[in-house]
């Protein structure tokens, strides 16, 4: 079980992928491996604002994670918690500084992408609480 404190979220962070699991309103839960990054005794992810899971989300903020390979295979256990949309400005480019300092080039790769496609404009900011 991931735990709260500050040390448990510090050794989460050094995975490079997180599944988590969002629940359809049937209850279904549906997993996906995501990046993310540690601030503040929370995790922040960026997705699709379109994307089923924060659809889901807007629905029910109840979310489990566990530390996964980019396949989504687990390699430890579940955390339940709660997750919410950011839109606070000041939130958003801390979490992005965050996600940027942990995925290096990767992350500035797919930023380019992103605005070039003209899909940076629909990312979302997600912020869990474990």
């Amino acid at each position: 079980m991931i735990g709260t404190d500050e040390s448990s979220l510090k050794a989460l962070d050094r995975e490079r992928y997180l599944s988590l699991a969002t629940f359809r309103r049937n209850g279904r839960a549906v997993e996906t491996p995501v990046w993310f990054a540690a601030r503040d005794g929370k995790l922040y992810v960026f997705t699709d604002g379109t994307s089923g899971k924060v659809k889901r989300l807007r629905a029910n903020p109840r979310i489990r994670v566990a530390p996964c390979d980019a396949r989504g295979k687990l390699k430890g256990e579940w955390g339940e918690g709660t997750c919410r949309c950011v839109d606070e400005p000041a939130t958003v480019q801390a979490a992005y500084r965050v996600l940027r300092a942990k995925y290096g080039m990767q992350m500035r790769i797919l930023d380019f992408f992103s605005r070039l496609s003209g899909r940076i404009s629909r990312r979302a900011i997600l912020e869990l609480e474990v």
